[in-house]
């Protein structure tokens, strides 16, 4: 039939075309659905990071004060330079470096460091830039497209004192460190706390991080806030750490170490505050207020004198005679001599088959308190003869040697009280000759400066063992309340209190008639005290000394060891009374012995093979 359209082909495909375009649109417009309603958050986040940047806030780092509120360290303005390396022009590397005024090797391996982490965030290549060459920098900026800054801070150390192994230092963080503290949100270029109590109170002194978002536009270039900073989150400010420290003592004790090697370790007897600790070489601490170079720290970490290394909680040496008071007080409690008994010293131990062990004099019959007092070698060599010694090694741990003490001291050695199963390791088959040089502090014992103060400031407690610590209190930023550091309890060392006493009398008499009667604090203050020489496989022999003051009601208790200065009463005796004096009295009446210490020298080291 003529007119008939549904045989009209062109009609069909008008149908078929209307179709397509229906199908067509339809699918645009349930893709844009899906965009707009089902998607939304995951492609409105994308967006908002193509336009949005969010910056770390970081807080101000927590200040460290001495125990009487003065400011050791706190914090300055500083710069830090970053680099987003989407938007980051590699061939303009060399000329940053230069205008940044470091190496072009260093800045070339933190680019790739931020391109590693994540492209379009950015990331610090540069702490501690200097106002002059961020200006140069800035000048220049259309160059170094993707290069920003952001105002930082830095430490500040405005207290005459050095104090470097107690403080520790900030410096940037890397290796395992970042790997293991990424989840706490570091970053390559954040710095963190190292050695001494900036390590130790890192979680405490960092604070809490905060965000700031803002809108940037396609050349990574600031425009705006976003949402006028609805969505920021203020940074939490670090705790301020109370110190246990005297900078007063610390400072005096610095002075008088000028030229040695050694360390000195003053602590309260009646709570483990430790109020001066000191190792000598140590090292400044400005140089890590900016980035230090390469050069500086291989010099740090390769000298010989070891400025890096604490050794008031690390060197673990020989104790000398100071050892004898602790092995004295062994043998009464063990019941191998009493308080009266007396052995005879004829200048020598007799051991059988013509070995001896030889004493500095001939002290006739003494006993334990006389024996203490005149440092008699015989009397200790026989009270260890007749000690069990791993009966000796419960005793000598009991004072917190060969353990790690648990508290803010991160860098310790454990020393070595040996016992039976160390003899057997070490020599298979061994006689009580190998422990009798222990007796006076010889041999294979090794103690630390830190565990010295402790035990003496445990003979002065009446036998109660406190923790020695660095930290008194941190100040809550939110709260302004102070907060106690955790430490564990007293443990109180098994030996009676007559014994005990025993043992305070004789190291007065030391004092008063015996090795340190010259080394007496002016002013009627008495004290009790031990001098010690130790032997040094590299050179002269270790000044040894370990002291507290008053006998009545002891609120002092110092070790000190000073390296190749031959007597305890040389070098750390002095030391040590000055000490004593200054923490007791508030004033040094003696200024003739504080310049005869402050010209004393360690020996040198004796030159070493290649």
């Amino acid at each position: 039939m003529i007119g008939d359209r549904s045989t009209d082909p062109h009609s069909a495909r008008g149908r078929i075309f209307s179709i397509a375009i229906v199908v067509v649109l339809s699918l645009l417009l349930g893709r844009l659905a899906q965009l707009q309603i089902l998607d939304t958050s995951e492609y409105s986040g994308e967006s908002r990071t193509n336009s949005m940047r969010e910056n770390r806030v970081l807080p101000a780092r927590g200040a460290i004060m001495d125990r009487d509120g003065r400011v050791l360290v706190d914090n300055q303005p500083a710069y830090s330079v970053t680099v987003t390396p989407h938007y980051y022009d590699e061939t303009k590397t060399e000329e940053l470096a230069e205008v940044l005024e470091m190496p072009v090797e260093v800045l070339e391996q933190r680019i790739q460091q931020a391109i590693d982490y994540y492209r379009y965030l950015p990331s610090p290549v540069l702490n501690g830039v200097p106002f002059d060459r961020l200006a140069r920098m800035l000048e220049r900026s259309d160059e170094f497209r993707g290069v920003n800054y952001h105002a930082t801070q830095k430490r500040r150390y405005p207290s005459p004192m050095r104090a470097s192994h107690v403080l520790g230092y900030v410096r940037e963080i890397t290796g395992d460190d970042l790997e293991r503290r990424s989840e706490d949100g570091y970053r390559p270029g954040d710095r963190i706390g190292q050695r001494g109590v900036e390590r130790a109170y890192e979680r405490e002194l960092r604070g809490e991080i905060g965000s700031e978002f803002r809108l940037v536009n396609v050349h990574n270039q600031d425009v705006s806030s976003f949402r006028d900073g609805a969505e920021d989150v203020d940074p939490t400010p670090g705790k301020d750490l109370i110190l246990t420290i005297d900078s007063d003592l610390q400072a005096l004790a610095e002075s008088l170490f000028v030229g040695k090697r050694g360390s000195v370790v003053a602590l309260d007897p009646t709570n483990g505050e430790i109020l001066a600790m000191v190792s000598r070489p140590d090292y400044e601490l400005e140089p890590f207020t900016r980035q230090i170079s390469a050069e500086e720290w291989a010099e740090l970490n390769a000298s010989e004198e070891k400025p890096m290394f604490n050794r008031a909680t690390q060197s673990a040496q020989m104790p000398g005679s100071t050892w004898k008071p602790l092995i004295g007080l062994i043998a009464l409690q063990e019941g191998v001599i009493t308080p009266n008994e007396t052995f005879y010293c004829p200048g020598y131990h007799e051991m059988g088959r013509g070995r001896f062990y030889r004493c500095l004099h001939v002290h006739g019959s003494v006993n334990v308190v006389e024996a203490v007092q005149e440092s008699c070698n015989t009397f200790f060599f026989e009270m260890m003869r007749r000690l069990d010694v791993n009966t000796f090694a419960r005793h000598a741990r009991a004072f917190g040697f060969g353990r790690p003490i648990q508290s803010d001291l991160t860098e310790q050695d454990v020393g070595l009280v040996p016992d039976s199963s160390y003899y057997n390791r070490a020599y298979g088959r061994w006689t009580v000759g190998y422990q009798m040089n222990i007796g006076v502090g010889q041999g294979e014992l090794k103690v630390t400066p830190i565990q010295l103060a402790r035990y003496v400031g445990a003979i002065a407690a009446e036998g109660l063992v406190y923790t020695p610590h660095l930290v008194r209190g941190m100040v809550n930023p939110e709260t302004n309340q102070l907060e106690r550091p955790e430490l564990p309890e007293p443990e109180r060392i098994p030996a009676d209190p007559r014994y005990v006493d025993l043992i305070k009398e004789s190291m007065r008499r030391v004092m008063t008639q015996g090795t340190g009667q010259f080394l007496q604090i002016p002013g009627g203050i008495e004290s009790g005290a031990k001098t010690g020489t130790a032997q040094n496989p590299r050179g002269k022999d270790d000044s040894v000394f370990i002291m507290f003051a008053p006998v009545e009601n002891p609120r002092i208790a110092i070790a000190a060891v000073v390296e190749n200065a031959g007597f305890g009463g040389t070098a750390a005796g002095p030391i040590s009374s000055l000490m004593a004096e200054l923490y007791l009295t508030g004033e040094i009446t003696r200024p003739w012995l504080v310049e005869r210490m402050m010209t004393l020298r360690s020996d040198p080291l004796p030159e070493t093979e290649d």
